[in-house]
């Protein structure tokens, strides 16, 4: 296995923490490792102290796998920096010490979109089963021999392979009413609609394009755009982190999303997505968004 030192990283903070690697990986019993599917790949990465220990199965070169693990894990944010900007109050500092380590992943757009579109009223147990499902059903099998062993997974789904499938068949793996959006979706991404071009995209311009396609609203685009183009602005915000919200920085008020969106964005500016990670799975810790 391959290393790399970190520093204010914790993968099991960010691997649980219902971030879209979270939906298909599979965490270590111990807590300390992920296994997921990269392209063809099988990667496997495992944390010791100070030190993340990653290796492959498949055809991604040194090159590529140490830049794939690097980027997902955004390893070369500065924690200490976004610490300092976040930790306003006593709610984020306690909830920064509690998840001490926890990054933002920045995911495929295809993949982020896909788990959202699913993430709709919905729970993580429940979205983590029907993403898998999907993995499991329409996904490239693959398999590897290492030693003695032999390594069998299904890549992601791609657009253009959903796209073959009805709504109805969709909806066979637990998708529900979100199974004609994910049809929809799956149809635009294979033909017309370009994920890659919303890179280069300004925030509020690629929020805008991305709400054209069925499903997609505020939050699922804040969302995509930040757990998958890594628009750290972007503030999604859920029933759960509006009560949070409220409750915490606005004295019980009920208070319109947009007001929410504009406090954030004046409070933390560009680190507001990692704010409502923070927000968001400390809120959950305590039962406050119920």
């Amino acid at each position: 296995m391959r290393e790399i030192k970190v520093e204010r990283f914790d993968i099991r903070h960010t691997v649980e923490s219902a971030q879209p690697l979270a939906f298909f990986g599979d965490m270590k019993k111990d807590g300390k490792g992920v296994t997921y599917s990269y392209k063809d790949s099988l990667i496997e990465a495992e944390q010791k102290s100070n030190v993340l220990k990653y290796s492959s199965y498949g055809s991604v070169c040194c090159s590529e796998l140490k830049r794939e693990i690097e980027t997902r894990f955004r390893l070369c944010d500065d924690m200490s920096g976004v610490y300092k900007k976040i930790g306003t109050d006593q709610f984020m500092k306690e909830a920064i010490k509690k998840y001490y380590g926890m990054r933002i992943t920045k995911n495929d757009p295809w993949e982020t979109t896909l788990c959202f579109l699913i993430s709709q009223f919905n729970n993580v147990k429940r979205i983590r089963g029907i993403v898998k499902r999907l993995v499991v059903a329409y996904g490239e099998e693959r398999a590897f021999s290492t030693g003695n062993v032999e390594l069998k997974f299904n890549s992601f789904p791609t657009p253009e392979e959903l796209a073959k499938r009805s709504a109805k068949d969709l909806m066979v793996h637990g998708a529900g009413f979100r199974a004609k959006y994910i049809e929809s979706v799956a149809h635009a991404c294979s033909e017309s609609f370009d994920l890659q071009k919303l890179y280069k995209k300004k925030y509020c311009d690629a929020k805008e394009e991305l709400m054209e396609l069925d499903g997609v609203g505020d939050k699922v685009a804040d969302c995509i755009l930040l757990f998958g183009y890594g628009k750290t602005e972007a503030f999604p915000i859920d029933t759960w982190v509006k009560r949070v919200m409220e409750k915490v920085y606005f004295k019980g008020r009920n208070k319109k999303i947009k007001d929410i969106c504009s406090f954030a964005t004046e409070r933390w500016g560009q680190n507001a997505g990692y704010a409502q990670q923070y927000i968001f799975w400390q809120g959950r810790s305590l039962g406050i968004g119920k």
